[in-house]
């Protein structure tokens, strides 16, 4: 943190945060699966449902009403304040999987301070599964210590890709290619599933395009305090700008990165 700033209590943030995902997952799961779901389409031609907003006003609400002074980034309201602390917001990250019936949405708050991705939280009510982590202090699901795994090959890993059809795309597709004809196993669950089966050693690798940082930045925080490392795929950290993504145990990472290089 910049010197001459007053420390910030991160474990009431921390706190501060569980709470106002905790709320948001009682909101969601009420509209969750509900046969007159509202859907309406935004400018971007994304979906957004009356859950998505209706969750990020009461985060919204319990973040600045313990932390009136902080700044707030979210999905469906942009962002409001500016200061050094910076709550970034996705009420629902994966809407369309929310609309279809499908369990595979959370709840995803982070923040930043002075420009650093402080501590993060990543409630999914459908899965009862929570992950939370502060910066130094290890990443936790379901209040048990989270770890990624000890796998060093790509033989033996399970590697998991979000977005496909932006990765089908990229120059790299066919580095993508190789990885699925090298790798033990390869699926495709997408959004915050596969990080927290990173963060417990459950996965090895997560390969992801087409995204943005409300979508990851408390992803980012769990699995590297699990121990993974996470950047975008030309090995460069997570930040504002960050719209790709390759986190995998060290060794893994290592191996991915210069593979994508050598493109």
């Amino acid at each position: 943190m910049t010197s001459g700033n007053p420390p910030l209590d991160l474990d009431r943030a921390l706190s501060v945060a569980r709470a106002a995902a905790a709320a948001a997952d009682r909101i969601a799961l009420e509209h969750f699966r509900s046969s007159d779901l509202a859907v309406e389409q935004k400018a971007d031609a994304s979906p957004v449902t009356v859950a998505d907003r209706l969750c990020e006003r009461e985060i919204r609400r319990v973040l600045l009403a313990a932390f009136p002074d902080h700044a707030v980034y979210g999905e469906e309201y942009g962002q409001d304040g500016d200061g050094r602390c910076l709550w970034l917001v996705d009420p629902i990250d994966g809407t369309r999987s929310f609309i279809r019936g499908l369990p595979f949405w959370s709840v995803q708050i982070a923040l930043m301070v002075d420009g650093e991705l402080q501590l993060g939280v990543s409630s999914a009510p459908a899965f009862s599964e929570t992950a939370w982590a502060i910066r130094g202090k290890g990443a936790w699901i379901n209040d048990r210590p989270a770890a990624v795994s000890a796998v060093e090959r790509l033989e033996q890993a399970d590697v998991s890709f979000g977005n496909l059809r932006s990765l089908a795309g990229r120059e790299e597709w066919s580095v993508v290619g190789q990885l699925v004809a090298r790798a033990a196993r390869s699926r495709g669950y997408g959004d915050f599933y596969s990080y927290h089966r990173l963060a417990d050693g459950a996965q090895d690798i997560v390969i992801e395009s087409d995204v943005n940082i409300l979508d990851i930045a408390a992803l980012a925080v769990i699995c590297t305090e699990a121990g993974a490392v996470f950047t975008d795929l030309n090995g460069r950290p997570v930040g504002m700008e960050t719209r790709s993504v390759l986190a995998a145990t060290p060794a893994l990472h290592e191996q991915l990165i210069s593979l994508f290089h050598a493109f």
